[in-house]
């Protein structure tokens, strides 16, 4: 009787009857990415031993940049030795608008092809249409730079860029503002939900701009705003907060995605990345 009922099964789902083995397919293909700001504690007690912690945890992709300690030609070097590829760096806003030199040079040393800027300088709590109106200028202009370099500028939303607009916010002034070919965006999770946002849904609202996300969760009960600030504490484990990873997931896969990056700022960091990892990898379609 178990034969025919598990044969009734197979023919029932060969014939499309049957979603039983779609739904067995995972959500998250991609390769375990890190922020290295994660183990901003860390860096300084040992490179190569962080590099090694890394690697251990089934990272294969990193976005940083150059690490105080250890030339930026070297640091490349240990990355390639445990096979991690730094796809993205950091870049200071004030450093990059005044010149893209630098960065150039430190993107095509450690082979990333994005260049991420993650804090547009504001007075606190006043984030306003004129300073947006400048970081747009500005992005575009490194952006031109940087793509004639091969490079592609992606701006990382910080959760103060939702301030309303018009009929959106100043986070939508931007993205409608900057030119596709120079300015994308990477889209950070925590701060898209904090100030009360839908990840999913912002990502399929502007589908072609996304390329890169931080992967991050938010303390369950916790009230966001348009600070851009939260105690790092708030930071747990994805499928531990109240942010809905799967259908973000779901989202980013059906935009594109380029890579992603698993970001978490709290002290139990080395307690969760494994949980994040393992969460991220049983979430299915």
């Amino acid at each position: 009787m178990k034969k025919l009922i598990g044969l009734g099964c197979l023919a029932a789902a060969l014939l499309g009857g049957s979603d039983l083995f779609a739904q067995g397919k995972p959500v998250y293909t991609a390769p375990i990415g890190l922020q290295a700001y994660t183990f901003r504690g860390s860096w300084g007690k040992g490179i190569e031993a962080t590099l090694d912690t890394i690697k251990s945890l089934g990272v294969t992709e990193m976005e940083g940049g150059p690490i105080a300690g250890m030339t930026t030609e070297e640091l490349r070097k240990q990355l390639d030795k445990r096979g991690i590829a730094m796809r993205s760096i950091g870049a200071d806003y004030k450093k990059l608008s005044e010149s893209t030199a630098q960065t150039i040079k430190d993107a095509k040393i450690l082979g990333a092809k994005y260049v991420m800027v993650a804090w547009i300088p504001h007075e606190k709590g006043n984030f306003n249409l004129e300073t947006a109106k400048k970081a747009v200028a500005d992005f575009n202009k490194a952006g031109k730079e940087l793509k004639e370099a091969g490079i592609s500028l992606t701006y990382h939303n910080h959760g103060y860029e939702f301030v309303p607009y018009e009929d959106g916010t100043l986070f939508d002034y931007i993205v409608k503002n900057t030119n596709p070919e120079y300015v994308n965006f990477e889209m950070d999770v925590l701060w898209t939900a904090f100030p009360g946002q839908d990840p999913a849904k912002l990502l399929l609202k502007y589908p072609t701009r996304w390329k890169l996300m931080h992967l991050k969760d938010l303390k369950k009960g916790v009230k966001g705003d348009l600070s851009g600030g939260t105690p790092t504490t708030n930071d747990v484990a994805l499928g531990t907060g109240q942010i809905d990873i799967p259908a973000t997931l779901k989202a980013a896969k059906k935009v594109g995605i380029k890579h992603y990056f698993i970001e978490d700022e709290s002290p139990s960091y080395l307690k969760q990345i494994p949980q994040t990892i393992a969460y991220i990898k049983s979430i299915k379609e």
